[in-house]
């Protein structure tokens, strides 16, 4: 219980310290933010219980996503390329039917974010050319938008690809490795740009490393004696994690998602969502999703709330130098 009461007075300290972040849910006035998410399923999975946090705290969201699962940031502007050339073609639309141009000029978008996917999120040189491209046609066809970069979340610790006896040059071997490459990756390309980011992958992090709270694997799981619909013990985890599925016989397989976020990593990304958008502390934010105890839920609006006030520091850090 000692970490625990550590990380509630680290918490409760840089809380007090952040000034307009901490206000609580009922004092801000109501305020209506328009977001356009520019990514795949990590944009969905961070801000699929975003709305519940918005009205909760008595605010309005507009939200779409012109998204592509799995699509990278070569791939966004490969759709932007095919659109500018050929309106009709199909290769630049998205699921709205819509190009990019047409979906950034379908509101008075507040903020639209980037990212890029996650499988390359550690290696700086995959972000490149393509995030200034699109940085740039957005600020173009959405100038009034503020465009920040949605930084991406590391697999779960024990998922397939960090399970290679040799990994390749440059790939992460383990799941510290990757977040510490993608962190790495996304404040160069930010300070590139001059933009900032939206911390889901600095919270995730936070919460999995956490000596109490975070996610650690099954040792007593042997795959090869599960029985459905039996699961490992996956407290915490804020990824899918073990699942079953069908083969192509129809016979009863224990699957593995390391990668998309759980309930709780979709509840964790959407309150560092809701502070960013907001400018307000998602801590006592009475949203709270199905399944999720009361005392988890309060450690991961904290850990959300520290994820945002450390960013908020840094970015003030190097503004100042």
């Amino acid at each position: 219980m000692r970490v625990r009461r550590l990380g509630l007075v680290v918490g409760a300290a840089l809380w007090a310290a952040a000034g307009a972040w901490a206000q609580t849910p009922a004092a801000g006035k109501p305020k209506t933010v328009r977001l356009l998410n520019v990514g795949n399923s990590f944009s969905q999975d961070a801000t699929r219980l975003l709305g519940g946090l918005v009205k909760a705290a008595g605010h309005t969201l507009v939200h779409r996503q012109a998204s592509v699962g799995g699509s990278s940031l070569e791939l966004h502007w490969g759709k932007v390329e095919a659109h500018e050339k050929d309106p009709q073609d199909k290769a630049g639309l998205y699921a709205s039917g819509k190009g990019l141009r047409e979906e950034l000029a379908s509101e008075a978008w507040d903020v639209v974010t980037i990212q890029q996917a996650s499988i390359k999120s550690h290696d700086v040189k995959t972000y490149r050319p393509f995030a200034g491209k699109l940085y740039a046609y957005i600020q173009q066809h959405a100038p009034k938008a503020r465009i920040l970069l949605h930084e991406t979340w590391a697999y779960r610790c024990d998922d397939p690809r960090f399970a290679v006896k040799e990994p390749k040059p440059g790939e992460p071997a383990t799941q510290e490795a990757m977040y510490r490459g993608l962190r790495s990756a996304y404040e160069t390309i930010a300070a590139e740009l001059g933009t900032k980011l939206i911390p889901v992958g600095d919270a995730l992090w936070l919460a999995d490393s956490d000596a109490t709270w975070g996610y650690r694997p099954d040792k007593a799981l042997d795959r090869k004696a599960a029985v459905a619909p039996a699961l490992p013990d996956q407290t915490h985890s804020l990824h899918v994690g073990y699942k079953w599925g069908k083969d192509k016989d129809g016979k009863a397989t224990l699957g593995m998602d390391g990668h998309h976020a759980s309930p709780a990593g979709q509840y964790l990304g959407a309150c560092v969502f809701f502070e960013v958008l907001y400018g307000e502390s998602a801590v006592g934010n009475t949203f709270v999703p199905p399944n999720l105890p009361a005392d988890y839920v309060r450690f991961l609006q904290e850990t959300a709330h520290r994820a945002v006030v450390e960013r908020q520091r840094l970015d003030t850090g190097a503004a100042g130098k």
